[in-house]
């Protein structure tokens, strides 16, 4: 019955406005009556997402699919760089050395030679995109140890008669540049002397003449090296009551000519190294293959017992040693540490005071070898014996 009103209602309405609008108004456009619709809600956006991925996401998880733990670093890498050994370069420090490539060094060792002028040796974890790296100076065999605990192909370019025996073994796995001249070349460099260089393609080159192979001795991949602590707990050494605040670390006491320190970057988390060698200005150590200034993320010094060979100063030093001291930094502070090593291969282990093996964080390492009775300093205070 309503509905039947509302239709006269309607009907009646239309007949009046007809009638009201004359004979000038032939057609009357009747407005389109919509059906009313009940309003929905509005379906609102989906909040991103990325924010809270961003805060859950795993630091210790791969970046992308088939990426493993270097051994060297702990950092991120490719599985076939896991599976190729390491080259471990001998390197001059002098004031007409000329460093490419350093700044990719995995670990890089500093000790001296003779004349109290220092030699390093650089550890290479991904040594497969070189086009000049160097430049590449003699060995001395307390170098070749350390070379052997990373399984490491050992590069350097000939040394003294007392390298003879050690080079001679069968497992020492050496590239000596001046028996085999495909594995260097000269290129630009500072002098004349310290112009000798190489490249990825130069050692494949000379590790193919060789027979060497590329792939870790047997049981080597099973063996743990340093200890890491995971991405999401780093080892900030507060656990320590007697850690030590430690903004810059001189060795300019232990390393006369070299004069390198260390000063720590707060925005970095990071050691950059610096040096002043004897007659030079100083300043930043320098790679010349990127322009960027070597640094680390953990420094590891050892007292280590030496002898002198000769009246030339030709230095011995005992890499397999027990409980000899030393010291480890990382994120601005320091714990003393005691080291051993124990064979050819093993690896060189650290303890804290407590006994227990320090857990070094993620990057790259320098190891500086002292010798016993030298100090050096840290944030202008004298440390060693």
């Amino acid at each position: 019955m309503k509905r039947l009103q509302v239709f006269l209602l309607a009907a009646l309405s239309s007949s009046l406005l007809l009638s009201g609008c004359g004979k000038e108004t032939e057609e009357v456009i009747q407005p389109v009556v919509e059906p009313i619709v009940e309003a929905q809600p509005t379906a609102q956006p989906e909040e991103s997402t990325d924010e809270g991925e961003a805060e859950t996401e795993d630091p210790d998880a791969p970046p992308e699919e088939g990426m493993v733990r270097s051994r060297i670093t702990n950092e991120w890498v490719s599985e076939q760089t896991d599976k190729t050994r390491p080259i471990a370069v001998m390197i001059p420090n002098t004031k007409t050395a000329s460093h490419y490539g350093l700044s990719q060094a995995s670990v890089l060792y500093e000790c001296n030679v003779e004349s109290s002028i220092t030699r390093l040796m650089a550890v290479f974890d991904d040594w497969s995109s070189f086009e000049k790296l160097g430049n590449i100076r003699s060995s001395r065999d307390y170098y070749i140890y350390w070379a052997f605990e990373w399984d490491a192909l050992y590069i350097h370019f000939g040394g003294p008669f007392y390298i003879d025996d050690l080079v001679g073994r069968t497992d020492t796995q050496n590239v000596n540049c001046i028996n085999y001249a495909n594995a260097s070349y000269r290129d630009t460099a500072k002098d004349s002397t310290d112009n000798a260089f190489t490249s990825t393609a130069h050692l494949k080159d000379a590790i193919s003449h060789y027979g060497y192979p590329l792939e870790y001795r047997d049981g080597y991949a099973d063996e743990q090296h340093y200890l890491f602590a995971p991405d999401s707990s780093p080892n900030t050494l507060e656990q320590y009551d007697n850690a030590i605040t430690a903004g810059t670390i001189d060795m300019s006491p232990a390393y006369p000519v070299t004069n390198s320190y260390f000063k720590y970057n707060e925005e970095t988390g990071l050691y950059d190294r610096y040096q002043h060698l004897s007659g030079t200005s100083d300043g930043p150590h320098i790679d010349l293959a990127n322009n960027e200034q070597l640094s680390f993320k953990n420094l590891l010094i050892q007292n280590t017992y030496y002898e002198v060979r000769d009246q030339k100063g030709y230095l011995s030093f005992q890499c397999h040693d027990t409980t000899r001291d030393g010291w480890f930094f990382t994120n601005g502070k320091g714990i003393h540490v005691t080291w051993e090593k124990t064979s050819d291969y093993g690896a060189t282990r650290y303890f804290d005071d407590n006994g227990s093996e320090i857990k070094l964080n993620t990057g790259k390492t320098m190891v500086c070898i002292v010798e016993d009775g030298d100090t050096f300093m840290v944030d202008g205070q004298a440390i060693g014996k």
